[in-house]
């Protein structure tokens, strides 16, 4: 089933940029250019990602987002604006935003994100128990992990990796998408941080399961 994107975008070149690269990746994106028809679309669809500029006609990104966090709504969200203060960020995030991407920006930066978020998001319709091996269980909402009845407790970033891996079972999970999940926005990338949460992982689960493709990034292999 498509993945179902909302486009909040006053300026129409960059719309319509937007929604033709989406949409030629697989996503159904439903595209409005001021704040009212955003609530309007809000209200009458489910969607599974906002992505919100600010500065719009009519009614701000983040008063929007305000308005349907204090309804209830927890879908995530990624503002798309061209402010970039830190008090600019604060609001962002306080309005309840799950990322903040500033213009301009590249199209693959911003599929990363939303990739990144909605596979975060998958393991809240997901049993919290994951059996990986044979004595090998994981529970993805303590990010507890227990091999041959010993439990070890995850850090964050070993978890974020480790579900990662998970909802990509056998493929090939690239460097760019490994680093546009496990940090986040204004958080410096290490390549040396990364071997240390593989090697983490390789200790409890066995070498063989996380193969590196060289260059490229990891495989994690239930055979």
């Amino acid at each position: 089933m498509k993945k179902k994107l909302l486009l909040l975008e006053d300026d129409l070149a960059l719309n319509e940029t937007v929604v033709d690269y989406f949409e030629s990746l697989g996503f159904s994106v439903t595209p409005v250019y001021d704040g009212n028809s955003a609530l309007d679309a809000i209200y009458e669809n489910n969607f599974d990602l906002f992505l919100l500029d600010v500065n719009v006609p009519d009614i701000n990104g983040f008063e929007i987002l305000k308005s349907v966090r204090e309804q209830g709504s927890t879908t995530p969200a990624i503002f798309i604006t061209s402010l970039n203060s830190i008090s600019d960020l604060e609001n962002g995030y306080d309005s309840g935003c799950d990322d903040y991407i500033r213009k301009p920006f590249v199209l693959k930066e911003l599929k990363l994100r939303v990739e990144s978020i909605l596979k975060r998001d998958f393991f809240h319709n997901e049993s919290s128990k994951i059996q990986i091996d044979a004595n090998i269980y994981y529970d993805t909402n303590s990010n507890l992990l227990t091999v041959n009845n010993d439990e070890v407790q995850l850090n964050n970033k070993d978890a974020k990796l480790l579900k990662l891996f998970l909802q990509n079972k056998d493929t090939l999970v690239t460097h760019e998408v490994i680093y546009a999940t496990l940090w986040e926005y204004g958080e410096e990338i290490s390549e040396s941080a990364l071997r240390t949460y593989i090697k983490n992982l390789r200790k409890y689960l066995g070498k063989e399961k996380i193969v590196s493709i060289k260059k490229l990034g990891y495989r994690f292999t239930t055979k």
